[in-house]
């Protein structure tokens, strides 16, 4: 009998502290939910970024995430970043075509909403040739299926920020009205800007962090 009256008690202790966990997570969660819903979307700059070929992360664990932290602190004004939702696979033939897409979409989307909004186009490796074709680069803009940003939209790019850009092999550079406000890194031996034989070099672009937010909080 004191048994069973000791395994009824360790049940309920049980059951009661799960529903409490159950409780607190779920005020975690809605109070997560109105932080997330409440957060201002017209930040003075947004971060919109191509990462490259199968990169992993948020906005690619090579260039995108280090760099937006690193812009974090360089910047003197608040911002937002946007990861382009496109395959980033050489296997897709319409790859680059939905990066256009998605780009340019959010772009003007964002221009409408927040008329005061500036943004910096970043783009490593295949993101790169993304941003070559949102801004109209000849070759890029030529290929099938590219959208490129309205005009109205050119005013308010800050900086564009490319990284590893296979454009830079071929000699193609961003379009005139852009090009005092491109950045194009290119580590030494990469093979895919810079004819280089060393292929570790297309992932090693930690030493660009620091130019390249300088470079965009000077434009900003």
């Amino acid at each position: 009998m004191v048994n069973r009256k000791i395994i009824r008690f360790e049940r309920w202790r049980l059951v009661r502290a799960f529903a409490l966990l159950t409780f607190t997570a779920g005020i975690a969660a809605a109070s997560l939910g109105t932080t997330t819903a409440w957060a201002n979307p017209c930040t003075a700059v947004d971060v919109v970024v191509a990462r490259g070929t199968g990169e992993p992360g948020w906005l690619g664990a090579a260039v995108g995430d280090p760099l937006y932290g690193t812009l974090r602190q360089a910047l003197p004004v608040d911002s937002t970043a946007y990861s382009v939702n496109y395959p980033a696979n050489l296997g897709v033939p319409t790859s680059v075509s939905d990066g256009t897409r998605d780009m340019t979409a959010h772009l003007e989307h964002q221009a409408a909403m927040c008329p005061d909004q500036r943004f910096i186009l970043v783009g490593y490796s295949q993101g790169a040739i993304v941003v070559h074709g949102v801004l109209g680069t000849g070759n890029v803009a030529s290929m099938g299926g590219i959208h490129t940003l309205p005009g109205w939209i050119e005013p308010r790019v800050a900086a564009v920020l490319l990284f590893g850009d296979p454009n830079r092999l071929a000699g193609w550079g961003v379009p005139g009205a852009y090009g005092w406000r491109t950045g194009n890194y290119c580590t030494a031996g990469d093979p895919v800007c810079g004819a280089g034989l060393d292929w570790g070099a297309h992932s090693n672009y930690g030493w660009a962090m620091w130019p390249a937010a300088g470079f965009a909080a000077s434009r900003v």
